[in-house]
């Protein structure tokens, strides 16, 4: 054994190593996209890991390596589980051999995510057991711990960090190499009455499930992990004291400990702590609640630890009244925070809110900065190539996931609609159904047109649509941290692989127009647009130009402010980064510009020009 100061993300990615993971495979998507990535460089020769296509096909791979005995791992965001759900639901009813664990990690806030879904939430509705780690170093012993609860069960089972877990720092004692568990597969045994999911083997074993998580609802109750603290302190309360408790699951549960404890009031309080909000430790929570006058449950997003404790009052016909979520008594939305647990307990207690103990004056309020496309960002002058194709036409511009979402920003105003990955295309196709006289574009990135937006395009040409394609082409998958996709001809395996031409796949599917073009030449990409827009029918444009992250730039540009009319249209049309006004001129940050020219194509003096680093 040995210490490591590790993200919450890497400690996971170990322990599924110490645990003996076979495969591990997934989509990136922020706060989980660290897992893979980690497991990827700390590998042994035993594991293989993918990134795949999108998490349908990930979570389809894992079924098949735990069909065979395997120990396999699942990641993706908790968007990411709604692709996956098809599977998954299935699943569930059919049940592995080797363990498996679906790692979602959810994202309260949202922070970097179009919901504030809650995994939690869908392990009930999915009837798989879920995990909720408070820690980093608890998430790394807990998925040991539910690969072997996998196994024992013949389940998969969700672990659902949040984005403080995942991308919070510990120092950690893991396991050497010559200390992890070796899981050798059995292989494939063909049984088409346990592999093959008809509905009477569906009825069957759905009984079974019912039975089985009733059943770990008092087993659970002994796993370690789910614990009440200080009850006894709390019992032995004089008579006219409130008998008071507080339930938390995850983060919520290292907020409550730590400010209970700063209120020196840890002793008055019984703690429940639940680290399986389903099947829920019902054993366990009703020792807690007897006896106890209130409870206040803290927990991210969804009432799911309250709803649970509601029932248990209801059931045994306990006096407890349960404040929390559906009592309004803690917000609905949004993550918790150190400082808004330790407010609600404060006012749980009916204590006097704390003074600050620093003497130093209250920093001024962080100002406003909204997310932006990168100085440079190819995607920016493509989304302007469209725009000035398109000035004066009734036009639609349908968005989609990724940098490109940023599109929507002033001044380009180019994002009309974003829904979830993929959905852009199939919306530009309903939104002409009923507006044929309005010119409809989708933006599709590189990564998400081979994760979910091919059946789009399918769709378009097979239901004679008329629409654009356009396919940002920026050779990565950039928002989430450039990680390879089937477009970059190479896997997390470190292999060079031939690279998945997009032209020829849309070509393939019945697409005849489809133009590479390079977004930063202006000159050429307008009239290409305006042309291609106006052939009847499913026509792309695919804008092929790489993500600035990808490479240094040598040069940068500088304004020649005696050729400068200061009309500002660079800034006001293109509203990128590097440009700002300083003593009322336009200025360029050598800092951040990468001098892709896009500004001096737009400046009607051309008097910006690129000087070498």
């Amino acid at each position: 054994m040995h210490n490591e100061f590790l993200m919450g993300n890497e400690a996971i990615a170990l322990g599924a190593l110490a645990a003996g993971v076979n495969v591990v495979c997934g989509y990136p998507g922020t706060p989980s996209s660290e897992v893979l990535e980690t497991v990827a460089k700390r590998k042994t020769d035993a594991t293989y890991v993918e990134w795949s296509v999108n998490e349908k096909a990930a979570m389809e791979l894992a079924a098949g390596a735990a069909y065979s005995g395997a120990r396999a791992l699942v990641t993706m965001k908790q968007v990411g589980l709604n692709v996956a759900s098809d599977p998954l639901m299935s699943l569930e009813y059919v049940g592995v051999k080797g363990g498996m664990v679906v790692l979602v990690a959810d994202d309260p806030g949202p922070i970097s995510s179009q919901t504030e879904q809650d995994t939690r939430t869908f392990a009930s509705f999915s009837k798989v057991p879920c995990f909720d780690p408070s820690s980093p170093e608890e998430a790394y012993e807990m998925i040991q711990e539910a690969f072997d609860f996998s196994e024992k069960y013949g389940t998969p089972v969700f672990l659902r960090p949040t984005t403080r877990v995942d991308h919070g720092y510990a120092s950690i004692l893991v396991k050497d190499e010559d200390e992890y568990y070796v899981n050798t597969p059995e292989g494939f045994v063909k049984d088409s009455s346990r592999w093959v999911i008809f509905p009477r083997l569906s009825f069957q074993n759905h009984g079974k499930i019912e039975a089985r998580n009733e059943e770990l609802r008092t087993t659970l109750s002994e796993y370690p992990r789910n614990q009440v603290f200080h009850k006894k302190y709390v019992e032995n309360l004089p008579p006219d004291r409130a008998h008071r408790g507080v339930a938390a699951g995850g983060i919520s549960y290292a907020y409550a400990k730590e400010a209970l404890a700063s209120l020196d009031k840890a002793g008055d309080v019984a703690l429940l702590k639940v680290a399986t909000p389903f099947p829920f430790p019902e054993k366990l929570a009703l020792e807690f609640l007897v006896g106890l006058d209130e409870v206040l449950v803290l927990e991210e997003l969804d009432p799911v630890i309250e709803r649970e404790l509601t029932y248990i009052v209801g059931k045994y016909g306990l006096n407890t009244t349960i404040y929390g979520k559906l009592s309004h008594h803690r917000p609905a939305s949004g993550e918790n925070t150190r400082d808004n647990v330790l407010e609600g307990l404060q006012q749980f207690l009916h204590l006097e809110p704390t003074e600050p103990k620093s003497s130093l004056p209250e920093p001024p309020a962080l100002p406003v900065r909204p997310p932006v496309l990168c100085a440079g960002c190819p995607h920016r002058a493509s989304f302007y190539a469209v725009k000035q194709a398109m000035k004066g036409q009734k036009a639609f511009f349908a968005g989609d996931i990724g940098c490109y979402t940023l599109g929507n920003a002033q001044p380009l105003d180019m994002c009309d609609t974003c829904l979830c990955m993929g959905a852009g295309v199939n919306i530009a196709q309903g939104i002409r159904r009923v507006e044929p006289d309005t010119t409809v574009f989708a933006f599709v990135g590189d990564s998400t047109f081979f994760a979910s937006a091919i059946t789009g395009v399918i769709n378009a040409v097979y239901n004679q649509a008329n629409m654009t394609l356009v396919l940002l082409d920026n050779s990565t998958t950039a928002m989430t941290g450039h990680q390879p996709h089937p477009g970059t001809g190479r896997t997390m395996m470190g292999e060079v692989v031939e690279k998945i031409d997009p032209v020829k796949v849309l070509e393939g599917i019945g697409v005849t127009e489809v133009v590479c073009l390079d977004p930063m030449d202006l000159g050429t990409a307008v009239p290409e647009v305006k042309r291609v827009s106006a052939l009847p029918g499913v026509k792309a444009i695919i804008f092929q130009y790489p993500c600035i992250a990808l490479f240094k730039p040598t040069e940068y540009c500088v304004v020649d402010q005696e050729a400068c009319i200061n009309c500002r249209r660079c800034i006001k049309e293109l509203g990128c980064p590097a440009l700002f006004i300083e003593d009322g001129r336009v200025k360029i940050d050598p800092g951040t510009c990468t001098a892709c020219g896009l500004c001096n194509q737009v400046c009607p003096k051309k008097c910006i020009g690129g000087v070498a680093r």
